[in-house]
């Protein structure tokens, strides 16, 4: 019996599979495609899942890096640009990759681990047992597995299957059309790579730029084609069934800006597609018995900022050490559960997000008004740290003892100088195990009962004011400096009675 089927190879079941493969587990993935897709998705990765991937030894494969991520200085909401430079801890990182680049590394991670990834396979019914779930084939084959993860987006065959219900809203009042395109050398200012429009002025590189009627995006990858997009809200319905093209792109950004650009093809086929409306859906539950979502399948929501991927692979990170305590038989009662009770507050978030996001680059005289208020308010750090936050994901906290202040929250850049020099929290959370940091080493005998589960570094802590940190798999702590009685009960809550 397969311990846990994985239908889906895009990032968020790749990295998920990779989590339970660290765990002791092995997944077996399932791709409906034969081949890894070329489509043109996500251009890179926002947020605090950027600090996860350095983590698990992935930021340096992706960036090419040798050195940690910094904060990015700048970014945008809701077609404002944010000037992070203000903040004393800014939260914010970007990752600049494609997600085809992003996939394909998971995927080369995934292999090294074991993982049994199956393409041009299709689910096309399953079924609940007690103690396991069987699926079948499109091709007739029927699998049976301890544990089904639905990876598979937003029109996810899994959720369905399973009965799962996806209430939400779609709104058709948008139009999104975007597309690569090359512009003329001259066209572009040679100061900030903008693109220069006359009749306009510069349209600035990496942000939204809203006027009354519309907003447009321009972004000039370095190594690789830009991209420029537009958002419209027309009076009539668009036509869907025809397909995008150029001049409708071109015709699109010329009603944005009142101006004409001059677009031309890639030298390579590359992005055009055109979306109607926005999809805001969570799923009415993460967990049907057996089965469990992941990423779009369990949520989705406008791109705008970016956060899917900051999502969705932390959901899989959040998930992965959980269910292989389960498959292993040391989780607690009810730890699986508290998958969903973690990350559906932190989906309803990044939805309350967009949404006001979408919201503030609408076409109106009254969204104008309100833009000039908040334009105001993004001028105070306190303002532009809170959108940061939430922007990344550094808000989060999970449940934990409040009177704890790093419980539940994401582990701190923390820096253990011991016997064998300095070593970063991220090359010690690379195998994906419960970690127990301890500057005193009065710590180490208490948790001596877990060593079969939880590792133990001590050394003097860099980085916090903590004396110990008790850091999850998913890099989130679990406890920090109190007493024995206390370390014991967050042991035992988090990775079981001890062997």
């Amino acid at each position: 019996m397969i311990d846990v089927l994985i239908v889906g190879a895009g990032p968020n079941g790749l990295m998920l599979a990779c989590e339970l493969a660290l765990a002791g587990v092995h997944p077996v993935v399932l791709e409906r495609h034969a081949t890894p897709t070329r489509e043109p998705r996500a251009n890179g990765v926002v947020g605090q899942v950027v600090r996860l991937l350095d983590r698990r030894g992935l930021y340096t494969r992706l960036s090419g890096e040798n050195t940690p991520p910094t904060p990015q200085p700048a970014f945008v909401f809701g077609a404002f640009p944010l000037d992070l430079t203000m903040l004393a801890e800014n939260p914010h990182y970007v990752l600049g990759v494609p997600q085809a680049q992003l996939e394909a590394t998971l995927a080369a991670r995934a292999a090294e681990l074991g993982v049994d990834l199956r393409r041009g396979h299709e689910v096309v019914d399953l079924r609940q047992r007690p103690d396991a779930v069987e699926v079948r084939l499109a091709d007739g084959t029927r699998l049976t597995a301890r544990f089904l993860v639905g990876a598979d987006g937003g029109r996810s065959a899994v959720r369905r299957l399973a009965g799962i219900d996806f209430p939400g809203a779609t709104f058709d009042r948008s139009v999104s059309r975007t597309a690569t395109v090359t512009v003329p050398t001259s066209s572009l200012d040679p100061e900030t790579g903008g693109l220069r429009v006359p009749g306009f002025g510069v349209v600035p590189p990496f942000q939204h730029t809203r006027t009354e009627r519309g907003m447009i995006a321009w972004a000039p990858f370095p190594g690789r084609p830009a991209i420029l997009s537009t958002t419209e809200w027309p009076d009539a319905p668009t036509n869907d069934e025809t397909p995008m093209s150029l001049a409708e792109l071109r015709a699109s950004v010329t009603r944005v800006l009142g101006a004409d650009v001059a677009l031309g093809e890639p030298d390579e086929p590359g992005l055009l597609r055109r979306l109607t409306g926005q999809n805001t859906r969570i799923a009415a539950r993460y967990r049907a018995e057996r089965v469990l979502l992941v990423g779009d399948a369990a949520h989705v929501h406008p791109a705008i900022g970016g956060p899917g991927l900051n999502l969705g692979l932390q959901d899989a990170a959040n998930l992965g050490w959980k269910l292989a305590a389960t498959v292993r038989g040391w989780a607690p009662p009810g730890l699986l559960d508290t998958y969903e009770a973690e990350r559906r507050p932190v989906a309803e978030r990044v939805v309350m997000s967009t949404r006001a996001q979408s919201a503030l680059i609408g076409p109106g005289d009254e969204i104008t008004g309100l833009r000039e208020l908040f334009a105001e308010l993004l001028r105070t750090p306190e303002v532009t740290g809170h959108i940061a936050a939430l922007m990344s994901g550094a808000d989060i906290r999970y449940p934990a003892d409040p009177g704890d202040p790093l419980a539940g929250r994401s582990a701190p850049d923390v820096v253990v100088h011991g016997d064998h020099g300095a070593v970063r929290l991220a090359e010690l959370t690379r195998a994906a195990r419960p970690l127990l940091l301890d500057s005193t080493g009065v710590y180490v005998e208490v948790a001596a009962p877990w060593r079969d589960r939880v590792d133990v570094v001590t050394g003097a802590l860099r980085g916090t004011t903590a004396t110990a940190l008790l850091v999850r798999p998913d890099c989130f702590v679990a406890w920090s400096a109190g007493d024995a009685d206390t370390l014991r009960a967050a042991l035992t809550r988090h990775f079981g009675q001890p062997s």
